[in-house]
């Protein structure tokens, strides 16, 4: 993930503010993921933006451990947190490709609306598949941009030399499905609420 934070601070704002396009296929994500937890899991996020799925989550497990690359989203994370009343998620500046982290150490891994943003994704995955403990979880919703809007593909490099664009890396719901069971996972569940909406996958390390 080593897409320049300057990018996401200077969409902070705006991102905070957003609402949710389809709240209720939210709330099915949320509701899907955690029929997974217990109260004894530990669960790290990367490409948590503003913590709003951390902190829903949090009180349904034993700790959250947050990360962004964004300082500006994280200290919105931190203040959310805190106004709701939850102490145990952190919200910290990291990269998963780098930041120490030792193997086995999650029950649960999320990475919500990031992997179609990073360059490495095949790398990140291959790291979740490392950190998760055997029998452990991993949790994504991807846009699959080859299936929604490939011409972004063209104006992404553009877009992101003049500041407009992050990282978008075109694939399809076959490339994705691909680059999660590649290091071992086996996909349990895989979920798309309508035609053109992110892909919402569940998938799990073998025991």
């Amino acid at each position: 993930m080593a897409e320049p934070s300057a990018f996401w601070d200077r969409m902070a704002d705006r991102y905070a503010a957003q609402p949710i396009s389809d709240e209720q296929a939210y709330r099915t994500k949320l509701a899907r993921t955690q029929s997974h937890f217990t109260p004894d899991m530990d669960v790290f996020e990367f490409g948590c933006g503003t913590g709003g799925t951390a902190i829903i989550h949090a009180p349904h497990v034993r700790s959250v451990r947050a990360v962004d690359f964004s300082e500006r989203m994280l200290e919105k994370a931190r203040i959310r947190a805190a106004q709701a009343g939850v102490d145990n998620v952190t919200f910290e500046k990291g990269d998963i490709t780098t930041m120490p982290i030792a193997p086995a150490s999650y029950d649960v891994v999320l990475a919500m609306s990031v992997l179609h943003l990073l360059q490495n994704r095949q790398a990140v995955i291959q790291r979740v598949f490392d950190i998760l403990k055997p029998g452990g979880i991993f949790v994504s919703s991807t846009v699959c941009i080859a299936e929604t809007a490939r011409w972004l593909g063209y104006i992404a490099p553009l877009g992101r030399a003049l500041g407009l664009l992050p990282v978008l890396t075109v694939m399809d719901r076959d490339q994705l499905r691909q680059d999660i069971t590649r290091p071992g996972f086996t996909i349990e569940h895989d979920w798309r609420p309508k035609p053109r909406a992110a892909v919402f996958i569940i998938a799990r390390k073998p025991d």
